[in-house]
């Protein structure tokens, strides 16, 4: 079945049968007077007073523990660019649906108008008491790097800037199994990153915590490296700690590259210059840097993955962040940190190892762990149970969690019957 749309597809998509993508549902009956009393007035005043006594009461008696918002100014719009607040909300309400179809998680999409860091700051501190975590979406860099650390520290509840750490933990267990396959130790690597964005970014950070050492970054205007005069203060975290100032030098034996730029900041002879059996993920979206089937004409050992939907080993968020915060809200955490990062990645990458489900081989043919499959597919069910345990298990043990009695065999029972 073919995947692709049309224009007027999308459109009426949006449009029929009402506009938009999502709604609000209630989740308590409300048919009699005595209902009404419950749900309003004099009855909403009991848990108003209880809340009043202790703030934390409102992850019991409101809907907070189970709502996320999900915020953007629309200044960085996947494939897109700076198109404004109002014209990303369908994108925001996407990322609400998912949220909702993929994880049990309610979610409202808000939409700030506001560029400046400081207001968009405290406009998001100013609604947070709403919520139990805020995804935020769509920020450009290097703002989004500043809105995320103020409102993580400033916050008590989690925050994530997805458009960064969403393809960091996806493609983060992507390079376990690929580097596994490969039969290379990750400390023995060398990576090339071509962008220097807030993936690029966040995902660099993050392999350097799984173990990579030699790992080479570049920009538009290539390797970023200590004679660089032009960079800001997060690029220079990432100057190389070698003598390589050219693309060439970058990948040459490289065991890796990670695009996340646009088509063509590298090419078919940068490949050739790489390992015999690279890892090559080329996530410009739609069209991204270079095509499987390129990088293959050179490469046939390769081991490849792109952000498209038509070829295999496709690095979509939508496999974390649902079940990030599902984990995150279910323990009711203060934050999302590393340790959860990691313990997303690498339940992730473990499930890959699974034989398929019956279901997935009806609708997907006979998947199995290997080259052209080292992630799961999204519509792997198993992935709330695997990776919210993971990560609430991870917010337990490293003292982010507001739920004290935590029992994580009970915790993926509950997920399985979710399911």
């Amino acid at each position: 079945m073919s995947t692709k749309v049309t224009k007027e597809e999308a459109l009426e998509y949006h449009r029929v049968p009402n506009p938009g993508k999502v709604a609000i549902s209630t989740t308590t009956r409300l048919e009699t007077q005595k209902d009404l009393s419950l749900a309003y007035s004099p009855g909403v005043a009991y848990p108003c007073e209880e809340i009043q006594k202790n703030p934390e009461l409102a992850f019991e008696y409101t809907s907070k523990r189970n709502l996320v918002a999900v915020i953007s100014n629309g200044t960085a719009v996947l494939g897109l660019g700076d198109i404004g607040a109002i014209a990303s909300k369908p994108v925001m309400e996407g990322k609400s649906v998912l949220f909702k179809k993929f994880a049990a998680v309610d979610s409202f999409d808000i939409e700030v108008d506001e560029k400046d860091i400081d207001k968009f700051c405290d406009i998001v501190k100013a609604i947070s008491p709403t919520f139990g975590g805020i995804n935020l979406e769509d920020i450009k860099a290097p703002e989004c790097f500043e809105i995320e650390k103020r409102l993580v520290e400033e916050l008590n509840i989690p925050v994530m800037h997805d458009d960064q750490h969403g393809t960091a933990i996806i493609t983060s267990a992507a390079l376990i199994n690929a580097s596994e396959m490969m039969g290379k130790k990750l400390e023995d690597m060398k990576v090339v990153v071509v962008g220097a964005g807030a993936s690029a970014i966040a995902c660099s950070t993050m392999y350097k915590e799984l173990g990579i050492k030699n790992l080479i970054m570049c920009d538009s205007k290539g390797v970023i490296h200590k004679d660089r005069t032009d960079l800001n203060k997060y690029k220079k975290e990432f100057i190389t700690q070698t003598d390589i100032t050219t693309m060439e030098e970058a990948f040459e034996n490289a065991d890796m590259v990670l695009g996340l730029s646009r088509p063509g900041t590298f090419t078919l002879e940068h490949i050739k210059l790489m390992s015999e059996e690279p890892i090559v993920f080329t996530l410009a979206n739609p069209t991204p840097e270079l095509f499987p089937e390129e990088v293959r004409s050179v490469k046939p050992k390769a081991i490849i993955g792109t952000g498209r939907s038509d070829y295999a080993n496709q690095v979509n968020n939508v496999l974390g962040f649902p079940f990030i915060f599902r984990g995150a809200l279910d323990v009711q955490a203060r934050k999302i940190n590393m340790p959860m990062k990691m313990a997303a990645a690498k339940a992730i990458a473990n499930l890959a190892k699974e034989p398929i489900t019956e279901e997935l081989r009806a609708s997907f043919g006979d998947l199995s762990y290997g080259r052209e499959y080292i992630i799961p597919i999204p519509f792997d069910k198993r992935l709330m149970v695997e990776v919210s345990s993971a990560v609430a298990n991870s917010a337990v043990e490293t003292g982010v969690a507001r739920v004290k009695d935590f029992n994580l065999e009970e915790y993926r029972e509950k997920l399985a019957s979710m399911i």
